[in-house]
């Protein structure tokens, strides 16, 4: 069963399976709040997309303005009126959580800091991030700039999944530039514990938090947690609450790739019906301690008779899967084969055996 949501020190925390999606802990998990330097994880979000889509690359270098330069807060210390490698200024926010690099990143992407919180929202938005709305590109406290802890592992997920080829600077330890060595703040990452990322965060107002994942034995988790006391604290409870996660459960196949979970009926079709094949793997985690599938259910949902012709491939339906813990997925259907249409003499006979069937 998950873990109760007294049973954790965080103010706001959430524990999610990465490969099922399912909630292992929830506390206030969908209440926007600050969410502190955590939210330049959209920050670096937007700039692997424009990696990835060609309009930046990382040895492109972008200019340090008056303003990124006097940034407060933490800081990578680019000089005034520099050209600065992107793959640095990464670097600087991922491992240094420089608030320097993060305005310059946000001027070069998008001319200045206010357009690209735009940017920033917009993709919140396609995300379905749904309680964030950011006003900075660095996370400095604003009453309008908040996140819930189910938003930010939302967007720990897509950074994982979606960037696999960058997503190794989160797990770098230190950095240098401009002869200044600073290590890396999520401190989690030298624990043992298989993390390897991705951001802590603080202030005044919203405590301390960090976004973190762990990958072990084949799974990995993301755990969120803000509102802790100190730096010691969101490690530690970091730590437990992760290994409570890797501990305490187990994943399981229910469904293999390409298996006939039912059959749909055809209409007009030469042949009465066709089966219906998941394109991926359906995984649950089930508790270690208890009989495991309890509280699994799953039903086919289809419009049908499906009029034919129907293609090999083709999307018919769904399998609605509701899990242990209450989180509930959709796994599209396929037609598992081709169906032809009926000629015109059959579809002349199957409409007068559907009339007498259904007594008009």
């Amino acid at each position: 069963m998950a873990l109760d949501a007294n049973e954790t020190q965080a103010e706001y925390a959430v524990l999610l399976d990465y490969n099922t999606g399912t909630t292992l802990l929830a506390k206030n998990a969908e209440t926007p709040v600050g969410p502190s330097s955590m939210s330049k994880l959209m920050t670096v979000y937007l700039v692997f997309e424009a990696l990835k889509n060609g309009t930046l690359h990382l040895e492109d270098t972008l200019p340090v303005s008056e303003k990124a330069w006097r940034m407060g807060g933490s800081k990578m210390f680019v000089g005034l009126g520099t050209d600065v490698k992107v793959e640095d200024l990464l670097r600087g926010v991922i491992i240094q959580s420089g608030n320097d690099a993060c305005i310059v990143l946000a001027e070069g992407l998008a001319g200045s800091e206010g357009a690209f919180a735009e940017a920033m929202n917009n993709k919140a938005e396609q995300l379905s991030m749904t309680q964030s709305h950011f006003v900075n590109a660095t996370g400095w406290p604003d009453e309008e700039h908040v996140m819930s802890v189910r938003d930010l592992a939302i967007l720990a997920r897509h950074l994982i999944s979606d960037f696999p080829e960058y997503y190794h600077y989160f797990a770098e330890p230190e950095f240098k530039y401009n002869n200044i060595k600073q290590y890396n703040r999520n401190t989690l990452i030298n624990r043992g514990i298989g993390a390897d990322g991705l951001k802590t965060g603080h202030t005044e107002a919203a405590g301390y938090g960090l976004v973190s994942s762990a990958e072990k034995d084949g799974r990995r988790l993301i755990l969120v947690v803000n509102g802790l006391g100190s730096m010691k604290e969101r490690i530690s409870e970091s730590e437990r609450l992760l290994r409570y996660g890797f501990n305490s459960f187990k994943e399981k196949t229910l469904f293999r790739q390409d298996t006939e979970i039912t059959d749909a009926r055809v209409w007009m079709g030469k042949e009465g019906r066709v089966p219906l094949v998941l394109a991926e793997e359906v995984r649950l985690l089930v508790s270690r301690v208890g009989k495991g599938l309890d509280g699994f259910k799953a039903h086919v949902e289809y419009e049908g008779p499906v009029p034919a012709p129907i293609k090999h491939g083709q999307e018919i339906g769904k399998l609605v899967v509701t899990f242990p813990m209450g989180d509930q997925k959709d796994y599209p259907l396929f037609a598992g084969a081709d169906v032809p249409e009926l000629s015109g003499i059959g579809k002349i006979f199957a409409k007068l055996a559907y009339l007498l069937s259904s007594g008009e």
